[in-house]
């Protein structure tokens, strides 16, 4: 009697540490794969540039001008025609106009191919016209 109750005992403990050992692999295979996608220094380059050009009706308002989350520019705006180039730097990109005086906010959905866009205020509203590349 006490031989098989040595015995269970021993099956037992056997069977927690397969199961211990295929937790294991399986957290180290999770692990793996989900960082074998991902070098050192790796970033995408993405062909296209964006052209924008803000019209002299802004003279004496406050912009902000957005693509993505990143803020291109944050000023009261001159007399004078103002034009920002940027690189495409994702693959699906928004630019966003704000106007920090009312906090009004016009989006508009880019190309993924870059483009030239013309922002301009007409009526006390704001407009966004894109002119393929």
């Amino acid at each position: 009697m006490r031989n098989k109750s040595i015995n269970s005992n021993k099956q037992f403990m056997i069977g927690n540490g397969l199961l211990a050992f295929g937790v294991f692999f399986v957290v180290c295979l999770f692990l793996y794969l989900g960082f074998r996608s991902r070098s050192k220094g790796e970033q995408r380059a993405f062909e296209g540039v964006y052209t924008v050009e803000i019209a002299s009706g802004f003279a004496g308002d406050s912009l902000s001008v957005f693509v993505n989350d990143s803020l291109l520019m944050n000023r009261t705006m001159g007399s004078a025609d103002v034009t920002l180039q940027i690189e495409r730097f994702a693959e699906e990109s928004v630019l966003m106009v704000v106007d920090n005086r009312t906090e009004n906010i016009t989006p508009f959905n880019l190309t993924p191919k870059g483009s030239k866009v013309s922002v301009s205020k007409r009526n006390g509203k704001v407009f966004i016209e894109e002119e393929g590349n």
